[in-house]
């Protein structure tokens, strides 16, 4: 196989020919019946690397020789594709619009790795695509990135970008982090004080919570109803869904920053400063102001979700639940006083009553709630899915139970963690993961039946950026990682002890000129740059290998 063909994620098959099908300027192009959206894309990403017009023909035959040719299969899988290259041109044919999407990302890494960049180098090259054909589907239908845009703001046009950049890796899922304790990031109009107070906080913490550096100036940032919209449209071009997460009933300390009534005023815990009343949380770790279980909290925040549900159309909405202190509420006499109202038997039940509140509350509107695999306390809630983050223990327990799962296990696909134990891995939190280790990564749990096994709809990475205090560290933290990932989400991997991972690195090789033409400060194989270091600040390493569950 020739460099070009050394394709990631690596596909189902892939049958090499002889010859080659040059682009010129003659070559015409041509979108079939619901690909245009598809035709659109492709044309402008490769008139911009290449300079190429091709113009549009009407013809599937005007594609003849030279040119590029895009439809539907309804003989083929809603994801899958089919890619041949021989002497009439390229043919890209898809079981719907998705599948050529995919198709179409294929063919950009067969071009080389110049075809990502947005202006062409050299306007007298050549632009070929060897004679070939691949076939190929995603092994789940959840391939997702989480990015965690609360902790560090993160521009729109990033969001844009980091977009783009899973759309070349064939993930299709972006787990949108939009508010925790540091920062609520989403314009809600009924309620301006969110984003006029709870979007900036007076100093950040830089490095882990045990270390004495701040960033001694104001932090923040949010999204407006139209910069989402934009978002959520750029996404649905590239065939990625947009779920939006906002954080019930624990993370949640901007929120109340911005409402004091929504939190637990009879036991709120003051600020550091000596404060009577709340302020944006500029730490890191588990705030212990938590919502409180009142008619008038529920109420606000079917408010925040009704306005979220006319900018996400996403079939999920995540509401967090992870990681909620329950201190308060076993201080708060009205919180006591609602769990003997509603006949609870704990704190963990009167969580699960919050989280159950939602989901039939989404349930009433066609929408679908998942959180984090803590809402498995104190009971799941009928309709609900889980991310499974601490281990995979809480997706084994929800998959046992008919609940459907998304693998996400903080020890194995958490990005924060470092990716080597030397000391120039900057900020080094939690276990070494390698880029080998995420290669091996295991999304289904071989305790689950066959029928289990089909509640888990994917997988996905996250990237909590608490540490990454700018654009260049989160690219540092998720790059290459991520390109490893992409292929356990969507090839057909053999089990994780007899995957050929010397065969990735090769194909890597490829992948790391890619990256550099899309601008990715990727975390080098030889380690990082001087650049990329950050000597001195305090991390929380953890040591040995992770828990198997």
């Amino acid at each position: 196989m020739t460099s070009q063909t050394e394709l990631i994620p690596a596909p189902r098959s892939v049958v090499t020919g002889v010859g080659e099908v040059r682009l010129t300027d003659a070559s015409r192009f041509c979108a079939g019946t619901a690909t245009e959206g598809v035709g659109r894309w492709l044309r402008t990403v490769l008139w911009q690397a290449t300079g190429l017009p091709l113009p549009e023909g009407r013809e599937l035959d005007d594609a003849h020789g030279d040119g590029i040719a895009l439809r539907l299969d309804p003989g083929l899988g809603p994801e899958e594709y089919r890619l041949v290259s021989d002497r009439n041109g390229v043919l890209i044919e898809g079981g719907s619009a998705a599948g050529v999407f995919w198709g179409a990302q294929t063919l950009r890494q067969l071009l080389g790795p110049d075809a990502y960049r947005r202006a062409p180098l050299d306007r007298d090259r050549t632009w070929a695509v060897p004679h070939l054909t691949v076939e190929d589907s995603p092994r789940f239908r959840w391939r997702g990135l989480m990015l965690d845009v609360a902790r560090h703001f993160m521009p729109k046009e990033g969001v844009l970008r980091h977009l783009d950049l899973m759309a070349a890796h064939k993930l299709n899922v972006l787990h949108f982090h939009l508010t925790d304790d540091q920062g609520w990031r989403v314009e809600i109009k009924r309620y301006p004080r969110l984003t006029e107070i709870g979007s900036w906080r007076a100093r950040t913490k830089f490095g882990h919570r045990a270390s004495p550096l701040w960033e001694e100036k104001p932090h923040g940032g949010f999204y407006t109803q139209d910069d989402i919209r934009e978002i959520v449209s750029y996404a649905a071009e590239r065939h990625i869904t947009v779920v939006p997460e906002i954080d019930v009933p624990g993370h949640s300390q901007a929120a109340i920053a911005a409402y004091p009534e929504l939190g637990n005023t009879d036991v709120i815990t003051a600020s550091s400063k000596g404060d009577t009343a709340l302020s944006v949380w500029d730490d890191w770790g588990i705030s212990a102001n938590v919502l409180a279980p009142t008619d008038n909290t529920l109420r606000f925040y079917e408010g925040v979700f009704e306005e979220l549900l006319g900018l996400f159309p996403s079939e999920f909405i995540h509401v967090g639940g992870d990681e909620c202190l329950k201190d308060q509420w076993r201080q708060s006499p009205a919180a006591q006083a609602r769990i003997k109202e509603l006949g609870l038997a704990d704190e963990d039940e009167l969580q699960a009553w919050f989280i159950g509140h939602f989901d039939k509350w989404l349930t009433a509107r066609g929408r679908r709630l998942i959180g984090w695999d803590e809402i498995l306390e104190g009971g799941l809630a009928p309709g609900a899915a889980v991310s499974s983050w601490r281990g995979y223990g809480g997706g084994v327990a929800a998959a046992r139970a008919g609940h459907d799962v998304v693998m996400c296990p903080e020890q194995y696909v958490y990005l924060d963690h470092r990716q080597a134990a030397g000391e120039d891995e900057p900020v080094p939190i939690g276990y070494v993961r390698t880029l080998e280790d995420v290669y091996r990564f295991e999304p289904v749990p071989p305790e689950l039946t066959s029928a289990q096994a089909k509640h888990v709809l994917g997988t996905q990475a996250n990237v909590w950026t608490e540490v990454m205090e700018d654009p260049a560290r989160v690219d540092y933290q998720t790059y290459p990682r991520l390109s490893a990932f992409s292929e356990v989400a969507w090839s057909a991997l053999p089990a994780p002890a007899e995957r050929d991972f010397a065969g990735f690195e090769r194909r890597m090789a490829v992948h790391y000129r890619r990256l550099d033409a899309l601008g990715v400060g990727y975390r080098p194989p030889t380690g990082p740059l001087a650049w990329q270091k950050r000597p001195g600040v305090l991390g929380r390493p953890l040591g040995g290998a992770p828990p198997n569950r």
